[in-house]
């Protein structure tokens, strides 16, 4: 009983993507299935805060916790970063140091 209701969820919401997929298809610079030109320069945003995170001198945890923020929300945590996070203070050496 559960496992079907699951399924025919399951195949509502992919039959939903689909329409959705293709009428956003043409216009690349909103969010579709693919992100478009904005998703890419968040992207390359993110990396840059990652990499400025790993080689800062921040222990760490520290760094483990601002990694997980950027990745799991892109764009707020890219801002938080950028407004929160005392990069000056933590300007690293430009090394990478290995975890203990």
């Amino acid at each position: 009983m559960i496992s079907s209701l699951f399924f025919n969820l399951l195949l509502v919401s992919f039959a939903m993507a689909d329409e959705m997929a293709a009428t956003t298809i043409d216009n690349t610079w909103k969010y579709g299935t693919s992100g478009g030109v904005l998703g890419f320069i968040v992207l390359i945003l993110d990396i840059m805060v990652f990499m400025e995170i790993l080689k800062s001198n921040r222990p760490p945890s520290h760094k483990l916790l601002w990694c997980v923020v950027v990745f799991l929300f892109p764009i707020l945590g890219l801002i938080f970063y950028w407004l929160f996070s005392n990069r000056e203070a933590h300007a690293g050496s430009g090394s990478y140091e290995a975890i203990p």
